[in-house]
Formats: C-alpha cells, sequence, structure tokens
C-alpha cells in the first residue's frame, strides 16, 4: 500500500512587506517555513528549542523565537526578518551598518536574531539606556566574546536614526518593508519581490 502524502497547508502572510503565500507540511515552525519554504536563510537554525535566540524575527513588530513558533500561528500576520531589515537595495539599516563598522557582528551566526530584537528596541524606544539595551537582547545568545561592541553598536544605531529622524528628508515611499504595510493588508498591488506560491 502506497504511503500516505503528509499533510500540507497553505500559509499565507506578509513577510519583509510582501504578501507570500507557502504551501508546508503543517508540522513546520516559522523558521522552517522562511528557510526552506521561502529561501529567506538569513534567520538562522540554532538550537531548535528556543534558547539561543538566533533565529529571532519580527512578528507583527515584535521579537519572536520562530524555531519553536507554528507556522500557522503567522497566518495573516505580518513577519520581518533581517533581509526586511535593508531599506532598500544598497541601503542597510543602521544597525546593520553600525555591527559591520564596529566589528559586532564576530562570526556572525547570532547576529540576525539580535538584530531583530535591536531593531524592535529602537522602534518602540529611540534612546535606550545601556541596561534597556542589554534587557531588549538577553534572549539572544553570543558565544564569541563579550556584548561590549554589541551595546555599542546598538546605541550608535541608535544615535543615527535619532539624527536622520530630526533631519528633513524628501517623502519616500515604499522602499522600505514598513512603508508598504497598509497596502499590503488592503490586497493592493506591492513593490518588491512579487508573491509566490512554494509547495514542497
Amino acid at each position: 500500500m502506497p504511503e500516505a502524502a503528509s499533510p500540507h497547508s497553505s500559509i499565507t502572510f506578509v513577510v519583509n512587506g510582501d504578501r507570500r503565500t507557502a504551501g508546508v507540511p503543517s508540522h513546520w515552525t516559522l523558521l522552517e517555513t522562511l528557510r526552506y519554504g521561502l529561501g529567506l536563510t538569513g534567520s538562522k537554525q540554532g538550537c531548535d528549542k528556543g534558547d539561543c535566540g538566533a533565529c529571532t524575527v519580527l512578528l507583527d513588530g515584535v521579537p519572536t523565537l520562530s524555531c519553536i513558533t507554528p507556522v500557522h500561528e503567522a497566518a495573516g500576520r505580518e513577519v520581518v526578518t533581517v533581509e526586511g531589515l535593508l531599506r532598500g537595495p544598497g541601503d542597510p539599516h543602521p544597525l546593520q551598518t553600525k555591527f559591520a563598522e564596529m566589528g559586532a557582528a564576530q562570526c556572525g551566526f547570532c547576529t540576525p536574531g539580535i538584530l531583530c530584537s535591536a531593531a524592535a528596541l529602537l522602534e518602540r524606544n529611540p534612546a535606550p539606556s545601556r541596561q534597556e539595551i542589554k534587557e531588549a537582547i538577553s534572549g539572544n545568545l553570543c558565544r564569541c566574546t563579550g556584548y561590549t561592541k554589541i551595546f555599542d553598536a546598538i546605541e550608535a544605531a541608535a544615535d543615527e536614526l535619532r539624527r536622520a529622524d530630526s533631519a528633513p528628508r524628501p517623502r519616500d515611499e515604499g522602499q522600505h518593508p514598513a512603508d508598504r504595510r497598509a497596502h499590503a493588508h488592503e490586497g493592493e498591488a506591492v513593490g518588491g519581490t512579487p508573491a509566490k506560491e512554494v509547495l514542497l
């Protein structure tokens, strides 16, 4: 008798500003769907137990451990991965720039999760204290060395963001995923990567 096919689910959600639909095994996690269903490998697969934080993404703006989040919990919601922090082609988020400039990435395995946690912090608190930074990334483990360069880079990025927010600039529509959220949720066309069907 032929072996029964494993159940699949069709999940539609907004990923990095674009509406995406993926057909994946029903038991998959959000991390597995992002990495193996959609090819977004920035989020790292580390402990698979929710301990290390390397898999951290933003789910409706909240840092979330994607390795222990069933993918069906993301249906109809908004996910931002480290790839989505880019503000446009060749325009990295200040956090990404400062991590590179200040040597905060080190081996880099934990960096995507830390960047997502830090981005959420700076979104809700543009001028965090050193203690608030420590608390915000307390769920992200770095095994390379101390956290001093990481803290310094987050503080430097916060300074840069505050300066940019205070400077006049032309309106820039549709470039960053955050600028496309309303359109995506209304079902209108959005710029960037077109929606894809992925069946595994």
